[in-house]
């Protein structure tokens, strides 16, 4: 009696179970969506109608980073008692570029801590010590930006492999892989 049991427990759970595996998948209607408002466009390269650029594309943001560039660079005579960008341009690139690494590093601990607010904070203060050191170094907005319009487009990763192969002919090796 109890094998009588177990068989018909058995079938009872097979029958079920093809009972699921056969129950029609139905999709669900969707909604149709609205596009996206888009801002207009602004001069330069053509950007897919899919992809919203980013907010330095569209000018604001980098109008900033411009002006504070010509900040900076205005205070590289000035008074190091009254300037904190004087200052540290008359501490020499070197030290610039060290106070350069130490705001990125604590931009990086934010972001790891995924302290939101700080990591804003901290990336300001990133971008003001990179553009002190532009300054000291004497490199201007305007190459980096070029730099970045001439990677426009290019994949990271061929453009990463470029520099890979050029480094060792820079330097007159004969091979592509650096030990």
């Amino acid at each position: 009696m109890a094998k009588s049991v177990k068989k018909r427990v058995g079938k009872k759970r097979e029958a079920e179970a093809t009972k699921r595996r056969r129950k029609p998948v139905v999709a669900k209607p969707t909604k149709p969506r609205k596009p996206a408002a888009r801002a207009p466009a602004a001069p330069g390269p053509e950007v897919h109608p899919a992809v919203t650029p980013p907010p330095l594309a569209i000018g604001p943001g980098s109008v900033v980073l411009d002006r504070l560039f010509a900040v900076v660079r205005s205070r590289r005579d000035a008074d190091p008692a009254v300037s904190h960008s004087a200052r540290l341009l008359s501490r020499g690139t070197a030290k610039v570029a060290q106070k350069f690494g130490e705001e990125a590093v604590e931009c990086l601990i934010e972001a790891v801590a995924g302290n939101r607010d700080a990591l804003v904070g901290e990336s300001a203060d990133v971008l003001y010590h990179l553009i002190v050191l532009w300054v000291a170094a004497g490199v201007t907005p305007e190459e980096v930006w070029a730099e970045l319009k001439r990677r426009e487009g290019i994949s990271g990763i061929a453009e990463k492999a470029s520099r890979a192969r050029a480094l060792p002919v820079a330097f007159g090796l004969e091979t592509t892989k650096i030990p």
